[in-house]
């Protein structure tokens, strides 16, 4: 296995929906190859671009937004920073100019319908995501640059290594495996996130990546907040109609509140029992996956088609177990280094692994979180984390009509509850009788992603894709 120090920022990224393999990851390879542009001084020389894309990227681009985000890549918007509201203007104004303004500097001709190709017969070998940028310049000559989208906004140039956000270190806990990470724990007696902590801190001072992962927080309480505030029709020819408004308004007996706060203290007083809260957890799910197919904010947790399970369930311990900002802390460290386990040893990547990869370890990944907060050992958090994957195995991603909508919505909502039932199940047992280890199912994950048909990894060739009646040119 190939070395590859990983920060839990790198698996939690703020960025836009509605995928983060087929929206965010060419986003920012558009942005890295105008970047790549300017650093040889070519941008104003630039009289045309070109983009062709490859395989998955191909196939359910279209309803993934991936020409979107190349187009705003390319024009140098930021998806941590930007206005999302404003998305559908820079869309119109280019439809109407045919011109697109590179890194917001360099005014070229650009039809989309184009200089977009969907090459939907032909996958590069390296990796199911590709997309291939070609410039030309006003003396004839062109630049062409290649990219794949791995999964979890992760982006490789090709011949290149992995970009991660920060810089490589050499970290004092190296940790590749589940076993790695025992190792350490039954060594200095820390407890997972602890590990974690002393990692990050080689590229970040503690105050910092706590400040860091309460903004991350932030940002998916405002994500859960706007989608129970937002009704209506999901964009696209599914028109499917949001569920979490009106769930939210149901369970807060037609309240509507002002802000995140006033809500969350009457989700927590307005009624109680186990349906109640069952209710919720797939209400702030939903609210999530609902926001994340709208090209709103999201935060990846590792994808965003994933994006729902990890605030779901951490939403549910702040609102139900008395949970702290020390504990959101706690949750996401030891979250995140399971989502890093999972990635070295498998893929988070639904192209390459099917959905398993992305809704099975996000389950994985809260169900550590969870049971880190509950009170669970090393042993137990990982032993969680197995029993969430183990039963998300030969999960396929099937997306209809190539949206991440049906089903991923609703799978967030599975994902979140399976998560919470593995931490239960392994808070009351002991991993010393277990019979399956973590390292073991991530193996099997990848085993069974390699079996796996490629109709099954969202291409939409297959499944519910193809059993639904609707038509891809709908969406």
């Amino acid at each position: 296995m190939k070395e590859e120090p990983i920060s839990v920022f790198d698996i939690f990224k703020i960025g836009v929906g509605p995928s983060s393999s087929h929206t965010l990851g060419p986003w920012r390879a558009a942005e890295r190859f105008v970047n790549s542009l300017i650093g040889r001084n070519h941008l104003d020389t630039i009289v045309s671009v070109k983009v062709l894309l490859y395989g998955s990227l191909a196939k359910t681009g279209n309803g993934h937004g991936t020409d979107t985000a190349v187009i705003l890549g390319l024009s140098g918007y930021d998806p941590v920073t930007m206005d999302t509201g404003t998305i559908p203007r820079i869309l119109e104004d280019l439809a109407q100019s045919k011109t697109i303004n590179l890194a917001g500097r360099r005014k070229i001709p650009f039809d989309p319908a184009v200089q977009i190709v969907f090459l939907n017969t032909q996958t590069l070998p390296f990796h199911p995501n590709g997309l291939t940028f070609e410039a030309q310049l006003a003396d004839g000559d062109s630049i062409i640059e290649t990219y794949f989208s791995i999964g979890g906004g992760f982006v490789v140039k090709e011949n290149d290594e992995i970009t991660a956000s920060i810089p490589a270190v050499t970290l004092p806990y190296r940790v590749n495996t589940a076993e790695d990470l025992l190792k350490w724990h039954r060594e200095t007696g820390k407890a997972i996130w602890e590990i974690v902590l002393e990692n990050e801190k080689s590229w970040r001072s503690e105050a910092v990546i706590r400040k860091e992962l309460l903004h991350i927080w932030t940002v998916m309480q405002q994500c859960i907040f706007t989608g129970c505030e937002t009704g209506g029709t999901l964009p696209g020819g599914l028109r499917v109609r949001r569920r979490a408004a009106e769930l939210s308004r149901k369970l807060l007996q037609g309240a509507s509140c002002l802000d995140y706060q006033e809500w969350l203290d009457r989700v927590k007083t307005t009624g109680a029992g186990f349906n109640y809260t069952l209710d919720w957890v797939s209400c702030f799910a939903l609210a999530v996956n609902e926001q994340n197919a709208s090209f709103s904010r999201v935060v990846t947790a590792p994808t965003n088609g994933s994006a729902g399970v990890i605030p779901a369930v951490l939403q549910f311990h702040l609102a139900f177990c008395g949970g702290t900002d020390d504990d959101v802390v706690r949750f996401l460290l030891t979250a995140g280094e399971i989502g890093s386990i999972f990635k070295k040893g498998a893929t988070i990547s639904a192209a390459m692994g099917g959905c398993q990869a992305e809704i099975g370890v996000s389950s994985a990944m809260a169900a550590a979180g969870l049971a880190e907060v509950s009170g669970a050992n090393a042993e137990q958090c990982l032993m969680a984390a197995e029993i969430a994957m183990e039963h998300h195995l030969g999960l396929t991603c099937d997306p209809v009509g190539g949206l991440v909508q049906i089903p991923c919505i609703e799978r967030n909502t599975m994902g979140a509850i399976k998560a919470i039932t593995a931490s239960q199940l392994a808070l009351q047992s002991n991993p010393e009788n277990a019979k399956v280890s973590l390292d073991n199912v991530v193996l099997t994950m990848w085993q069974t992603a390699l079996d796996m048909s490629n109709r099954y990894k969202e291409t939409s060739e297959a499944g519910l894709a193809v059993n639904i009646p609707i038509s891809l040119s709908e969406c």
